[in-house]
């Protein structure tokens, strides 16, 4: 059985979504950042990176990167349809992800979630605050016209989609706007029995 590992309110949910999507036996263990249980013994020994999420696959081999999950999970799971077949598509899935990790989440959201991470002076921690909800902003525009009038991003749900979804998610949890397209596709992704069914083992 794959044994995943998470955290609470962090990018791990989209992985969360994307294994009930698929519907594959998984442990759900928690990784309690407030305990700085990500730099235990026992978590560096399955991590070293010491970050979540983090992918036990059934034969013991183990995942670290959110877009490699993702990726893997498409593409070892064909009949869930997370990601299509032919080559051109996938790679225009991997582009939308890696924008959204690397740009919207990484040079955005963190800046919002944990400015006292890069600096402990509050005057600073508003400009990289200021800063991220920019990048935030021009991202969401980005991602409201990709989605247009689909109900999904890629057309078709897909890999894209729990990656989108835990930005949202993250946006209404600081009250960072949205356009009205992505609050609209936030309120479909709640409505998905995996994502309530993840949401309910995350607490």
């Amino acid at each position: 059985m794959m044994k995943f590992f998470y955290a609470p309110n962090t990018c791990s949910i989209g992985i969360h979504v994307m294994l009930e999507e698929i519907g594959a036996p998984y442990e759900s263990i928690k990784v309690d950042f407030l305990a700085k249980e990500q730099f235990s013994e026992r978590f560096r020994s399955v991590n070293p990176k010491g970050k979540v999420p983090t992918l036990v696959r059934d034969d013991g081999s183990v995942l670290t990167e959110y877009q490699a999950m993702a990726f893997w999970l498409g593409r070892a799971f064909p009949e869930a349809g997370l990601l299509a077949e032919d080559l051109e598509a996938q790679t225009r899935a991997l582009e939308l992800l890696d924008f959204m990790v690397a740009t919207v989440h990484m040079r955005g959201f963190t800046f919002v979630l944990v400015p006292k991470k890069f600096t402990p002076t509050e005057a600073a921690q508003q400009e990289l605050t200021a800063h991220g909800r920019e990048v935030i902003a021009a991202g969401f525009d980005r991602l409201a016209g990709i989605l247009g009038e689909k109900e999904w991003l890629m057309g078709g749900y897909s890999i894209a989609d729990p990656t989108l979804f835990y930005l949202t998610a993250w946006a209404r949890l600081k009250d960072v706007p949205m356009p009205d397209a992505l609050a609209a596709f936030h309120d479909r992704m709640l409505a998905r029995p995996a994502v309530q069914r993840a949401l309910k083992m995350v607490g």
